[in-house]
């Protein structure tokens, strides 16, 4: 089972100098797989969550491709309705190509209706465009494409146009309980990563979030539940974690130190 990393490509703490460090760390930690997220509009309720400066992940990506030779690199996940799926597969093609082969799509709706109206594209709507849309992209890219979300729909999605289901920051129950019933093709989840020194408990402790321990227990219950890739997330909302990358590349280091100890 590979790891990747999900990049904080927004947030007051973060910058070119910032990104590119992030990309060291992840590729010289051993980890698989970089990824980062998709706003277009940095609108009021998004902000919110993800302020400003946010860097547009194809860019971003594109940039990261000159400053790394081996991880993967992806979004997690582009919100496919926000741009025309020509682009999106001009974009796709063109990044795996400067890349050397290493991109992985991950798509999904969105859910900030302030945005959608902000590009004039209808939020009601957003469902069938992402249907649309991954149909193009099928027949136009040969990259993975991991289809996000944790809706029925979204998984109902997954298993249409996807490589793999690629749910976003849930319970191992939960994940558990969907992988028996809907029985995806391919599982990519995206977990939280948050250490802490006392054991976190609770049925809804989120799968990534408590000792080194019990993490290194949620990958493994990942990996028996058939994840081909898990993405482990450190940005836990509050955006002034972003000025203090620190702590998530020290949480990094410990379950790399982990994994090279492990037969």
């Amino acid at each position: 089972m590979q790891l990747g990393v999900n990049v904080p490509n927004f947030g007051p703490g973060t910058d070119p100098g910032v990104l590119r460090e992030w990309a060291r760390v992840v590729e010289g930690l051993g980890f698989e797989l970089l990824m980062m997220s998709d706003h277009v509009v940095v609108t009021p309720e998004v902000s919110q969550r993800y302020p400003e400066p946010f860097y547009e992940p194809f860019t971003a990506l594109s940039w990261l491709a000159g400053q790394t030779t081996r991880v993967r690199l992806g979004t997690t996940v582009l919100v496919l309705p926000y741009r025309h799926p020509a682009l999106v597969a001009r974009m796709v093609t063109n990044l795996d190509q400067l890349s050397g082969g290493r991109f992985v799509l991950g798509a999904g709706i969105g859910w900030s209706q302030q945005e959608y109206a902000a590009l004039g594209v209808p939020f009601a709507q957003r469902g069938r465009l992402t249907d649309a849309h991954l149909t193009v992209l099928r027949e136009t890219v040969s990259v993975p494409i991991w289809v996000g979300g944790n809706s029925d729909a979204a998984i109902r999605r997954a298993a249409r146009f996807g490589d793999a289901w690629h749910p976003l920051r849930n319970t191992i129950g939960w994940l558990r309980a969907a992988v028996a019933e809907h029985a995806p093709a391919g599982f990519a989840p995206r977990i939280a990563l948050r250490l802490t020194g006392e054991p976190a408990d609770g049925a809804d402790r989120l799968a990534g979030v408590g000792t080194i321990e019990q993490v290194l227990d949620d990958l493994e219950q990942l990996r028996l539940l058939g994840a081909e890739t898990v993405v482990l997330d450190p940005y836990n909302g509050d955006p002034e974690e972003t000025r203090r990358p620190e702590v998530a590349w020290q949480a990094l280091t410990a379950l790399a130190e982990h994994r090279r100890s492990t037969p």
